[in-house]
């Protein structure tokens, strides 16, 4: 049981007790989320089976706008790859003009990794009308919102990976972890192919839905000191192991060696990595994410998504991470204005 000092309880009680009903996940930041006493009653469990259940009821409503059979494959793995999303003589002339483009750029390393992002904002839609008509799809942003479980417009990034950069520390995105305790979507549109033995998009299909294994996992899970397990685990995105998978009877890894002009969308509530590389790469895609307080009941109401708004909201973001970085942290550093093709700083 964590011990709290008595004057910060009675000052934050009130803000960890209205976090129970948002998307907050870390069990070391909130001492109610972390504690193995209420956990114990049932408490992780109930709010993971609640998300879950929000999460079904409003997909069910999403449902009938979405290709049946990108659907189907959604509902059974947990993710759907989609090849030549982009109209062959359509894609090398976009492919050509995003990386072509120089916007303001920032950059962030994990372990022996560096991921370069662009936001992909009005000046970016200005220079790439075509990068514009794919992102208003009717079909990909009825898909978008089914996996995310919300009529709401993701946050959209040209971004960079660089792995095996110089450093002895591990890439924390190469073990396996869901990214919080509900649904959430994030996409990839890859603009390079993508070997097996290139650092590929990982995932365990059906890792995505809360059987009663994977419910039990999570309950289990929920009960450990989080001052005693890895940080990243405690802080909400909980990493897994083989012997894990095993206890809720779920397959292998799925590594997805994909060609360019593929389309990989995913619900991060399954499990997931970025797969290892035999060599130092550089890959460029389209990366998108859509995340939202999982207690919602209604499928749209945000504001944010209005268009004039909504592709905005990255720098936004990013100047209000800068703002409170003493508070928040900013682990995106600007580099100035870049190329997805250019080295890293």
């Amino acid at each position: 049981m964590i011990v709290l000092k008595p004057v910060k309880s009675l000052l934050m009680a009130p803000l960890w007790i209205f976090q129970l009903g948002t998307s907050a996940k870390s069990f070391l930041d909130n001492p109610l989320l972390g504690s193995q006493r209420l956990n114990r009653l049932g408490l992780h469990r109930a709010r993971v089976r609640l998300a879950g259940a929000l999460c079904a009821w409003r997909r069910r409503r999403l449902a009938r706008k979405v290709r049946a059979d990108w659907r189907e494959a959604f509902d059974r793995d947990g993710f759907v790859a989609i090849e030549n999303v982009i109209p062959a003589e359509q894609f090398a002339p976009l492919r050509a003009a995003i990386l072509g483009y120089e916007g303001e750029a920032r950059e962030m390393r994990q372990g022996d990794a560096i991921t370069r992002r662009l936001a992909i904002d009005p000046a970016m839609l200005r220079s790439i009308p075509e990068l514009r008509r794919l992102l208003e799809r009717d079909d990909l942003k009825a898909l978008f919102h089914y996996v995310a479980g919300f009529r709401i417009a993701p946050l959209h990034y040209v971004q960079t990976i660089v792995t095996h950069d110089a450093s002895n520390e591990a890439d924390p995105q190469e073990s396996l972890h869901a990214d919080a305790f509900h649904s959430s979507l994030k996409s990839w549109l890859f603009l390079n192919p993508v070997p097996a033995d290139e650092a590929p998009f990982t995932f365990v299909p059906g890792s995505h839905r809360l059987t009663p294994a994977r419910l039990d996992w999570e309950y289990r899970r929920s009960l450990a000191d989080p001052r005693e397990i890895d940080r990243l685990s405690a802080r909400g995105s909980p990493r897994v192991r083989q012997d894990d998978l095993s206890e809720m009877e779920l397959p292998q890894p799925r590594p997805m060696a994909v060609a360019a002009n593929t389309l990989v969308v995913a619900d991060t509530l399954g499990f997931h990595a970025r797969g290892g590389s035999v060599r130092p790469i550089e890959r460029v895609e389209i990366w998108s994410y859509s995340r939202r307080n999982p207690f919602v009941p209604w499928l749209g109401g945000d504001l944010l998504s209005i268009p004039g708004l909504a592709e905005r909201r990255v720098g936004w973001l990013w100047a209000l991470r800068d703002r409170f970085e003493s508070v928040a942290g900013q682990p995106w550093r600007s580099v100035g204005r870049r190329r997805a093709i250019d080295a890293p700083n």
